[in-house]
């Protein structure tokens, strides 16, 4: 199934030349959409245009005309159809989502009047042309359906659950609060990962941890062996009742940097750091539990904070012993998670403050949705034995 690309780029070409830049751009562009969909057409019909085999899948049934609108300007496409009236093409979705939750946030806020002319330029330059009330509302309820959709969808067996928090700054009742954005990743036995589901709420407490916990065992979620995160507030409880007899462990990287709050100025903080991950890299839970015994005699008397805290919290890493040896170093910490946070951050960082909890929800969920399709198509997260 292949197309002849030398005619397509000759037109991209001549589009450019006899248009000019600008113009030609928003041509060029056109044509390129417009021969990518029919390339995605192809293999969903599982055939090349007018051949004749049995594994055809599906026929081509014409094309309906669209409008993409953007910051270079508006993009006559031709949408290729099929019979079955089953097929849309990824190339008119994929990578949108995030950027059309951004553009929703910001538009709330000018229309509510609570931003800042910094806020109404973003907003320009995201959409390429003003936003009204209807507009928002209409594209809302669209995108919500489908972001709803994608939380609510069914689940299966994963052996591994990875879950992680972080705080987003939303309008609340008429105040600024931290709202709380916690998540789930499951992967299967065979090293599949995906996202499983995506909550916002006022706080870490036990409850809201308790929902979304039993909203994905709600949506078929089975087969937990093994819960890996930090100690966030409210998830223990959560954890024990929902996943009860589970084991559980705790980051390991989030522990090394805990100890930091229970040493006194007087000590090497880098040093200590270092020797709590020659701790927790010890080859099995025997030489681990040997040099946690070494640490605390080597500073039981001059730093009894330090050393009460690490009888207490350290032994809570060292539950990844229990797995296979060959993916231990994926299961000791919520670095995956981590990868995911700093990805929300980088692209929520530019609203600040969101206008509402929906605002907030449809962002987030938007990115989760992008970094799954991500994975899906991707390598997986350990190689099965």
């Amino acid at each position: 199934m292949t197309r002849n690309n030398d005619n397509v780029i000759s037109e991209i070409s001549e589009a450019l030349i006899a248009s000019g830049f600008e113009k030609g751009m928003v041509n060029a562009i056109g044509l390129i959409l417009n021969q990518t969909m029919l390339i995605e057409r192809d293999r969903y019909s599982n055939a090349d245009p007018y051949e004749r085999t049995g594994a055809r899948v599906s026929s081509s049934n014409g094309f309906k005309g669209k409008t993409l609108t953007t910051r270079i300007g508006a993009i006559p496409l031709k949408v290729p159809q099929t019979r079955d009236c089953l097929f849309y093409p990824q190339t008119l979705e994929k990578g949108v989502r995030s950027e059309r939750s951004l553009r929703l946030a910001l538009a709330e806020m000018y229309i509510q009047g609570v931003s800042t002319r910094r806020v109404l330029k973003i907003t320009e330059e995201l959409c390429g042309f003003e936003i009204s009330s209807t507009q928002v509302s209409r594209l809302t309820a669209q995108l919500d359906a489908e972001l709803s959709s994608w939380r609510n969808r069914p689940l299966g067996a994963y052996h591994y659950l990875i879950m992680d928090a972080r705080y987003e700054k939303v309008r609340y009742s008429g105040a600024v609060q931290d709202m709380a954005v916690i998540w789930a990743i499951g992967v299967t036995k065979d090293g599949g990962r995906t996202i499983l589901g995506v909550s916002v709420s006022l706080s870490e407490a036990e409850q809201h941890w308790r929902k979304f916990l039993t909203d994905l065992v709600g949506r078929g979620l089975h087969g937990v062996q093994y819960i890996v995160s930090d100690d966030h507030q409210g998830l223990g409880v959560a954890r024990k009742a929902v996943f009860s007899g589970v084991p559980w462990q705790r980051c390991q990287f989030h522990l090394a940097q805990n100890a930091q709050n229970h040493i006194s100025k007087k000590l090497n903080k880098e040093l200590v750091g270092q020797e709590i991950r020659a701790i927790f890299n010890a080859t099995n839970q025997t030489q681990a539990e040997a040099n946690l015994k070494a640490f605390i005699a080597q500073y039981d008397k001059t730093e009894p904070r330090l050393t009460q805290w690490a009888e207490h919290n350290i032994p809570e890493g060292f539950t990844v012993y229990q797995l296979d040896s060959k993916i231990q170093k994926k299961f000791r910490t919520s670095n995956l998670c981590e990868r995911i946070n700093q990805e929300m951050a980088r692209r929520t960082k530019i609203i600040r403050v969101f206008p509402n909890e929906a605002s907030c929800l449809r962002l987030v969920t938007a990115i989760l949705v992008e970094i799954d399709e991500d994975w899906s198509s991707g390598r997986r997260f350990f190689q099965a034995a």
